[in-house]
């Protein structure tokens, strides 16, 4: 997992580069010619290429999701990000990340709940993580889903997809939901209203704040509630 997500980290920053010197983004090593681009481009085709292997090793079907989940995301970073389907990798490939965990156990278990609420989780996230970047995107040609309906809309669908996901997480799993994920929905919706309310003063960064609050809280969610696979 390491070895996948750093191929698309390192691809990201290589592909985006024209764009991140563009609009002065200093947390960008590559645009801030800390690093040279070809070094990262490199790089992260040889961790695409160790991904392979590494994710083998937990089997053949468990193996085989992961490198379609890595594939999905570098889709996203070659073709799809400035497209009307952007949100689409995101939902492949964090749908099939708990798959490729849990496809590595015993009996080879890919429990479809979990695989839900990660691709709601995948696909509210984002829509939350285009948020910041929003005009910035705009000024330099990117045009995915979420910069085609707008930031309120975006706003609107990042806090229902997390709410989506939670309650999959509470109510998905075998027998009752019990406190934790009955109190996660519940403290889920109130922050998600709350965020969407709030963001509707010009500046603010509420809603996104709470996107971000819901996505930690169903995380955590998922790992409380993944030891339930069945």
């Amino acid at each position: 997992m390491l070895a996948g997500h750093l191929s698309v980290g390192w691809s990201n920053d290589y592909l985006d580069r024209d764009r991140d010197v563009s609009v002065g983004r200093a947390d960008k090593p590559v645009a801030m010619g800390t690093v040279r681009a070809q070094v990262v481009g490199a790089w992260a085709v040889a961790a695409a290429a160790a991904t392979v292997p590494l994710s083998l090793l937990s089997g053949a079907l468990a193996g085989t999701l992961h490198v379609l989940a890595v594939a999905s995301a570098w889709m996203y970073n070659l073709r799809l990000k400035s497209t009307p389907y952007s949100a689409l990798p995101y939902t492949v490939s964090f749908g099939l990340l708990p798959a490729f965990v849990t496809a590595g156990l015993p009996g080879h278990p890919v429990a479809g709940w979990l695989v839900s609420a990660g691709a709601l989780l995948g696909s509210g996230a984002h829509f939350a993580n285009v948020l910041p970047d929003l005009d910035d995107d705009l000024r330099t040609g990117v045009r995915g889903l979420p910069h085609r309906v707008g930031a309120g809309a975006s706003r609107v669908a990042a806090a229902v997809l997390l709410l989506a996901a939670s309650a999959v997480l509470a109510f998905g799993p075998p027998g009752p939901p019990g406190l934790l994920g009955a109190g996660a929905v519940t403290v889920a919706a109130a922050v998600g209203l709350g965020g969407l309310l709030l963001g509707r003063r010009p500046g603010s960064r509420a809603a996104f704040r709470a996107v971000l609050l819901v996505a930690a809280m169903d995380v955590l969610l998922l790992l409380g509630t993944g030891s339930r696979v069945r």
